[in-house]
Formats: structure tokens, C-alpha cells, sequence
């Protein structure tokens, strides 16, 4: 015989009491997902239109070049004209990550709506970088913010599974030598609260913290010890649905593709010719 409590409730819940007004009530879906819609800039001065356009189609040459697996491009956009500097900064708008790295400067970075394409924004620096993903944010990714004390980190009440899983995230660490990235599954493991404020005293805090938005919302941080970095996706209602560690240079969710690569020179020639 299967004990009732083993069984959801019945007669509670949204939809199980008369509605005073008649109506039903519904949970709210999820949205918001973020889609590519071409953006045509504007601008009065023409001088300034064909230098904006002569750097979008060098953007575009170095996307195609990068793809195939050349060196990031760099291009200074303080060598522009202010109107210039407007319409490419029109153009190129903002899309689904961006990133903050700590350290001297600081620097902002923000994906264009072109996938590769990154606007990195600090004290005298101002450019795009055509790349997977800006150079920084790998060479500076697992600077100390806040240092990786290891199993030194203070242990009480409530403690688990934490000294295990820094384990295998060191031992991870030191073995890893690229491809394929090794995840910790949090959401699949027992774990406590203390587990993870263990855990996160432990693997300290790295300089790189990445947001990448498109259906809900991907947090990326990287810890003080080399390789590993804390990956949480959450739903557009801002809910925690998947809670990981991977331990490889960076989290495939943060890179744009060859692919992509190759699709955004498509679409910046795209606005060109509108533009012409």
C-alpha cells in the first residue's frame, strides 16, 4: 500500500479555490530571450560615416581571419574622430555578456551584438578586440581577489561533502591540460550551506566576473585557484536551476565560436551595405 504521504496534496494550489473574480490565475512564463536585430547607425557628417565604415569592414576581415584561427585583432578606437567614434559605438551595440576584470586598470568589457566582437573600456584604453574572448580575461582570470586558502579554510557545524569536492577541484587543477572541461554538479550532490560558504572561503575569488544573458542568466566567477571557475545558470525569473564548478581555461558559455566568428563578419557587411 503506498503511504499517502508519498503522494502530492490534493485541493491546493493555484486553480483549486474559486476565484472571487472569475478569473484564472496563471504562473508567469518565462522570457525575454535575446535575439539579433540589426541596428543601422546614423550620422550627419559623412567624413565621419566613411571612417566609421572603413573600420567596421576591417572588423569584419579580422572576424573571418580569427575564425579560422589567426591571433586576436585589436583596433584602437581612440584613434577615431568623436563622430566617428559614435557610429561605430552605434553600430556595434551591446549583446548577451559582458565581463568585469579587476586589476590595473580595471577594465569594463562589453560583447557587441556581434558575437567576438568586444568593447574593452578602461583608464587610456579604449578598443575592440575580435576573439573567442578578450585576452585579459584569461591572463588575469584566477589573479587573487580574495586568495585560495585550500583546506585551511575554517571548518564547522554543518560540513560534508566540501573537503571532497575541493579535492577533486584541485587535483582537477593541476592535471588539466585543455579540452574537454571538467564539471562538479552541485545540483546533482548533497551539499549544505555550510558546504558551499566552506567552499568559497577554500577556492577564494579570482579577478574575472562574466554575466551572460539570453534565456535567463549565466554568472561566471572565477576562483583563486587556476582553471576553476563557479558557473550558476538561473531561469529569466532569476531562480538558481543549475550550480557548477568547471574546471578549464573558460567556460564555453562565455566564448563565441568559429562559428560565430564567421556569422558576425556576415552580419557587419550586412549593415555596411545597408548603411551605403
Amino acid at each position: 500500500m503506498v503511504s499517502p504521504f508519498t503522494l502530492p496534496p490534493a485541493g491546493f494550489g493555484p486553480g483549486s479555490q474559486p476565484d472571487p473574480e472569475g478569473e484564472l490565475s496563471y504562473m508567469a512564463m518565462p522570457s525575454g530571450m535575446r535575439t539579433y536585430s540589426p541596428h543601422i547607425p546614423e550620422a550627419e557628417d559623412p567624413a565621419a560615416m566613411a571612417e566609421a565604415l572603413a573600420l567596421l569592414a576591417e572588423m569584419a576581415a579580422a572576424c573571418e581571419v580569427v575564425a579560422q584561427g589567426a591571433a586576436p585583432a585589436v583596433f584602437d578606437l581612440a584613434a577615431l574622430s568623436p563622430g566617428a567614434r559614435r557610429v561605430v559605438a552605434d553600430a556595434l551595440g551591446q549583446g548577451e555578456v559582458s565581463m568585469k576584470i579587476r586589476g590595473v586598470p580595471a577594465v569594463m568589457v562589453q560583447e557587441s551584438v556581434f558575437a567576438g566582437v568586444w568593447m574593452c573600456l578602461a583608464a587610456g584604453m579604449d578598443h575592440v578586440e575580435i576573439a573567442p574572448v578578450p585576452g585579459l580575461a584569461l591572463s588575469r582570470a584566477h589573479v587573487p581577489h580574495r586568495p585560495a586558502i585550500g583546506a585551511l579554510a575554517r571548518k564547522g557545524p554543518g560540513l560534508a561533502n566540501a573537503p571532497a569536492i575541493l579535492t577533486e577541484l584541485a587535483e582537477k587543477s593541476r592535471s588539466h591540460a585543455g579540452g574537454t572541461a571538467h564539471v562538479v554538479n552541485l545540483s546533482l550532490l548533497p551539499h549544505t550551506p555550510e558546504d558551499l560558504d566552506w567552499l568559497a572561503e577554500a577556492l577564494g575569488e579570482g579577478a574575472v566576473t562574466i554575466l551572460s544573458r539570453g534565456y535567463g542568466n549565466c554568472r561566471i566567477t572565477a576562483t583563486a585557484l587556476p582553471l576553476v571557475w563557479k558557473v550558476q545558470f538561473y531561469n529569466s525569473m532569476d531562480t538558481l536551476i543549475l550550480d557548477t564548478f568547471e574546471v578549464t581555461d573558460m567556460p564555453e558559455v562565455a566564448l563565441a565560436a568559429a562559428e560565430d566568428l564567421k556569422d558576425s563578419a556576415t552580419r557587419i557587411r550586412d549593415v555596411i551595405e545597408a548603411i551605403r
